[in-house]
């Protein structure tokens, strides 16, 4: 995976095209794609009467990211977060983007305040899979996204619930094209387990960093002040 980060795109190119299963608006369901791009976005972006499905597609055509699978964010893109696992030749590879600041519980609902973050994660992994194991590594990829919100002890506003996501995370899982390799990808497999550990790793690194800003005083919003940028 060749990340590359370019304000306000962030954008992963898996160097071929690859299966893959995500929620993204742009391309949601099984598609097949090279790239995965997030656009960091603000509140002149996206005024309320703005059809922001349409100005996203064609921010993505003016770019030159038509066929990629594009995610939307709020979040300094230049605060993403690589990792990988192995386990016996089972490998994955995990890129995240995390703010908090629209922390929900799952269960219930609550209107999103003024500051809107989210999690926005792709998970490649290298083996070939079944539509019912991408579907699955798509479980361990929430499961893994969850106990690291969980293990940070992320609490929604104003009630102090104890969060499990946000209210507009995005997951994308990506495999190889070709015949299937693996028809199961759950948490008792190879995969499954270098999946999990990519995904947590990542995250765990994401949350933390959003909340070292918090502590320090650097609530990001969208239509806040720029950040410094950490990459060109």
């Amino acid at each position: 995976m060749e990340v590359s980060c370019k304000r306000p795109w962030l954008v992963a190119d898996l160097g071929a095209p690859h299966r893959m299963l995500s929620w993204s608006i742009s391309a949601p369901g099984f598609v097949t794609a090279r790239r995965v791009v997030w656009r960091e976005v603000r509140n002149a972006d996206l005024p309320p009467e703005l059809d922001a499905l349409e100005w996203f597609r064609k921010q993505m055509r003016a770019a030159g990211h038509e066929q990629a699978v594009g995610l939307i964010t709020s979040r300094d893109i230049s605060r993403h977060h690589l990792r990988q696992a192995d386990v016996e030749g089972d490998a994955a590879t995990c890129l995240v983007t995390a703010g908090m600041s629209n922390a929900e519980r799952v269960g219930r609902r609550r209107h999103p305040g003024p500051a809107v973050g989210t999690i926005n994660l792709l998970l490649r992994v290298n083996r070939p899979l079944s539509d019912a194991a991408m579907v699955e590594a798509m479980s361990v990829a929430v499961q893994a996204r969850t106990l690291a919100v969980l293990e940070a002890g992320i609490e929604t506003m104003p009630d102090g619930a104890a969060a499990t996501g946000t209210g507009t995370d995005c997951v994308v899982v990506a495999c190889p094209q070709g015949r299937a390799e693996r028809d199961f990808a759950g948490l008792h497999t190879l995969l499954g387990e270098a999946a999990g550990a990519a995904v947590l790793d990542a995250m765990r690194a994401a949350v933390a960093e959003w909340r070292a800003e918090q502590q320090a005083g650097e609530i990001w919003q969208i239509g806040g002040e720029a950040r410094p940028q950490r990459c060109g």
